[in-house]
């Protein structure tokens, strides 16, 4: 018994009559994937006619065994007294082998049918991950401190999108999912079919995140293409092949980062601006601690004048200072140290002045300008202790562009640099 494919002419002529009784599927559409089609009597008759239409695929069944079919669509006649014909197409492998072991078990049906598979491109189908999924995020590299290596950010997403799968072997279709049912439809494999999807693309991710990709999470919906492929390479969508289906598409249509990634990735650029403002101060930063070796008034007042300057910036140069001193403990102010008279000067002293006798106005406003240094004594005028660098008490500026800052602003607006 098989099938014999009609001239091309029959269509319009000597078959016509026959239509009426052909066994024939309607459009299959994109929700079911298998429907059986037989005659009132469960018999195929001799010389009966089978339609097939596109994108259709029609195996006929007898009494527990495939003994043909076809993937080209076109008209038919089931022959009794013929052998399998398989016109198959793409299938033709497929189905021999079906033709020779397709059994269930060795039950016997006692009947015949014809089963039709839908074979096009079953489309829109939707995926997401229910929980946040890891990802190494390596546009967010991180120095390891302990081993000096370079390690990516590890964040957590959600990723929502599209794909799109075929019958690719009916035989394991039929065999492993829809068996002889009078419909099947894809609803009823739509929980499985996401739970593997899901799972297999969490493997791409894995890929995807690795040192040698290296894909910033936020690009991956423009990753279409290498995702496919990685799925064929990489067979992740194995457990979805067994069962005679195949991914076909696979597109990420959006990505968002739980909580605490966006807290995560939020600081890290917050720190990546701040070492771009501290890049502005190294060479300053540099000359002070010269300075501040050279200091007449002990090293270790002119180091704690790099501390003060280091606060005035907004601790923007912690980075920096991460020297030969990091362990040290801060060195205090002693203020029992500084010099009284320099903090109240003797107004007896100021009245003999060798200014007196000058301008007593640019006197006047010159000692009003004037300001005891409270780390090293020494009087200064500027917003800077010429000696030791300390900042003028009483006046916030902003340290990268000189710009005054209101008491309580944290930000320079000019700039952006955090002053405290």
């Amino acid at each position: 018994m098989g099938l014999i494919k009609a001239a091309v002419g029959a269509i319009g002529s000597t078959f016509k009559d026959q239509w009426i009784e052909a066994i024939r599927c309607e459009d299959l559409g994109n929700d079911i994937l298998m429907m059986k089609k037989t005659t009132p009597t469960g018999v195929i008759s001799n010389k009966s006619t089978i339609i097939v239409g596109p994108g259709q695929c029609a195996v006929i069944y007898d009494n527990g065994k495939i003994i043909d079919a076809t993937a080209e669509e076109g008209l038919y006649t089931f022959d009794t007294s013929s052998t399998p014909s398989f016109f198959a197409g793409q299938f033709g492998a497929v189905f021999k082998e079906m033709w020779q072991r397709f059994t269930y078990n060795g039950a016997t049906a006692k009947e015949q049918a014809v089963y039709f598979f839908n074979i096009k491109e079953i489309t829109d189908n939707k995926f997401g991950t229910p929980a946040p999924v890891p990802y190494q995020d390596w546009s967010h590299p991180i120095p390891n401190q302990m081993t000096g290596q370079i390690i990516p950010l590890r964040v957590e997403v959600k990723c929502f999108g599209k794909y799109t799968f075929r019958i690719v072997d009916p035989a394991l279709f039929m065999n492993n999912i829809a068996g002889t049912a009078n419909v099947f439809r894809k609803e009823q494999i739509t929980d499985e079919m996401r739970s593997e999807v899901i799972a297999t693309f969490q493997n791409v991710l894995n890929e995807l995140g690795d040192s040698a990709h290296k894909v910033p999470v936020l690009e991956l919906p423009s990753q279409t293409d290498e995702i496919k492929e990685m799925m064929d390479a990489k067979v992740f969508d194995e457990p979805i092949r067994k069962r005679g289906l195949a991914i076909e598409t696979f597109k990420v249509e959006s990505v968002t980062l739980d909580p605490e990634s966006e807290r995560k990735i939020d600081a890290y650029e917050l720190s990546s601006n701040s070492m771009m403002q501290q890049g502005k101060l190294v060479d300053a930063y540099a000359q002070a601690v010269q300075d501040a070796a050279k200091n007449s008034n002990g090293a270790a007042n002119g180091f704690m004048g790099i501390g003060v300057m280091n606060m005035a910036s907004g601790g923007m140069m912690g980075g920096v200072t991460q020297g030969p001193w990091q362990n040290a403990q801060p060195v205090q102010p002693n203020m029992n140290n500084i010099p009284q008279q320099n903090a109240q000067p003797d107004a007896n002293n100021a009245s003999q002045s060798p200014n007196q006798s000058g301008d007593n106005s640019k006197t006047e406003s010159t000692q009003s300008n004037e300001w005891i240094c409270p780390n090293c004594g020494n009087k200064a005028t500027g917003k800077f202790c010429g000696e030791c660098g300390t900042k003028k008490p009483g006046e916030k500026v902003c340290p990268n562009c000189g710009k005054k800052l209101g008491k309580n602003e944290k930000f320079c607006g000019e700039c952006g640099t955090k002053v405290e």
